[in-house]
């Protein structure tokens, strides 16, 4: 078995046989990959406390034929605020889920690992709502999937655009009934920025009551991608309301 280096992010884990768990990353080099951490739930472990979700790890690792072998483990970044924080943590949770259901295995993506580690790097620095629809929004883009927003998709008007149908890919006017899901001007305009690549003005100046409409939106259209839905969003927003 060939032995190798990478830096990744622990998106799950789940339980196997007495002692093990299956760790599911996120990797900078190779995409994501299932590995298997041996005896990591046994008290004595060296690294089963750097193997929980949101971890960002330097790892060494086997090649193995269906599962790799996680053979080291060293924590990069700790995000304290992110643990001690149930709200922040849910939208943590939210961020690991949509790349777990997004991302194919095995697909090297460099670009995507540094938005993500940079996404849970801003939401442990800020508490920022708005990171986690910033996020979506810039994935849905890489994924070709990028609604229209500044005209109604179903005759071109700019003019009161109040809502949005996901399954006609944009936003539409109050001439064009029904006009689907309510959307603000301010979302909208905010989810146009994002789009255009402003991202760090629209965290920066972006209401809350804005970034939670956006943040709701965007879960929606991953789900709408993704045919899955969202476990963490669900959780999240009973835990709000």
């Amino acid at each position: 078995m060939a032995l190798y280096r990478d830096e990744g992010v622990v998106l799950r884990t789940y339980k196997l046989a007495e002692a093990d768990r299956i760790i599911v990353l996120f990797t900078r080099g190779r995409g994501k990959i299932r590995a298997v951490a041996k005896g990591v739930r046994r008290t004595k472990s060296k690294f089963g406390s750097r193997l929980e979700p949101g971890s960002v790890v330097q790892l060494q690792l086997y090649e193995g034929r269906n599962l790799d072998i996680v053979t080291q483990a060293e924590r990069v970044l700790a995000f304290t605020s992110l643990r001690s924080d149930l709200d922040l943590y849910g939208r943590a949770s939210l961020l690991l889920e949509i790349v777990d259901n997004t991302v194919v295995e095995a697909e090297s993506n460099p670009a995507l690992y540094k938005l993500l580690t940079g996404a849970l790097t801003e939401l442990d620095r800020t508490g920022n709502h708005l990171v986690v629809a910033a996020f979506a929004a810039k994935l849905l883009a890489s994924e070709g999937v990028q609604p229209l927003v500044d005209r109604c998709v179903r005759c071109g008007s700019t003019e009161n655009l109040v809502g949005i149908q996901l399954h006609e890919g944009g936003v539409i006017c109050r001439d064009c009934p029904p006009t689907g899901e309510p959307l603000s001007p301010e979302a909208r305009n905010a989810f146009s920025l994002v789009l255009a690549g402003q991202v760090r003005h629209v965290l920066d100046e972006t209401a809350p009551a804005v970034a939670q409409e956006l943040e709701t939106l965007v879960s929606r259209l991953i789900e709408q991608h993704t045919e899955r839905r969202l476990k963490s969003s669900a959780v999240l927003y009973q835990q709000l309301h």
